[in-house]
């Protein structure tokens, strides 16, 4: 399982997130480039569809694969009282045949994206992940030299945490506690739920570029 929160944020204002994630987070940040291809079945394979997604990271020298299989988010009153998704995932790593085999198996290629940016990968009463990027489509097939953003001057902000049955409610409170250094830049929800940009974001931009990281967190 994994907790999940997103949000997003004028292009404006990544550098001054940035600052602020290397201050929380005390680890250096890792470049993004990844090119995912969302798969769905085929009418074969079952009366449920199903949806998998391939991963490549084009930052490696040698390009690395994963797919990953997310499930639908838990229900229920003690999912309505927590402010983080928690969904089912599985990922894996897999060989650079794996978009050949998925084909073969039935699926189809429903889109395709590259996302750019970067990442910081901590522990902070959880060990977490903070995804930043642009989020780009590709105007001819597996052309992501071509790519242009979706949503020119916004990037996503996504904040993950990996979780079980046990702990997910201790992973979801960390992960709302650290949402909230970040609060006057950007507002984290549950994926789906849309708040638009923080009014605050330039004034908290602008105080945190000026002051260059030093303040202590």
């Amino acid at each position: 399982m994994e907790c999940v929160v997103q949000g997003i944020i004028e292009t404006q204002h990544v550098e001054a997130l940035e600052i602020l994630l290397q201050g929380l987070c005390g680890v250096h940040r890792k470049s993004l480039k990844i090119h995912e291809l969302c798969l769905k079945s085929g009418p074969n394979l079952g009366t449920s569809p199903s949806e998998v997604r391939l991963l490549c990271d084009l930052e490696q020298s040698e390009p690395a694969w994963r797919v990953r299989h997310v499930g639908g988010a838990m229900r229920g009153a003690g999912a309505e009282q927590i402010s983080v998704n928690v969904r089912t995932m599985v990922e894996s790593k897999v060989s650079n045949n794996v978009l050949r085999l998925f084909y073969a198996l039935g699926y189809k290629l429903d889109h395709e994206q590259l996302r750019v940016g970067f990442s910081f990968n901590f522990q902070r009463g959880a060990q977490m992940t903070v995804t930043v990027s642009s989020v780009n489509k590709m105007l001819r097939l597996h052309a992501t030299d071509e790519a242009v953003p979706i949503t020119p001057g916004i990037q996503l902000v996504e904040v993950t945490a990996p979780a079980t049955s046990e702990n997910y409610s201790k992973v979801a409170a960390a992960m709302s506690s650290f949402c909230e250094y970040l609060a006057p830049l950007l507002h984290l929800s549950k994926p789906g739920v849309s708040t638009g940009v923080v009014p605050t974001a330039a004034a908290a931009a602008a105080s945190l570029m000026s002051d260059g990281g030093g303040t202590t967190l």
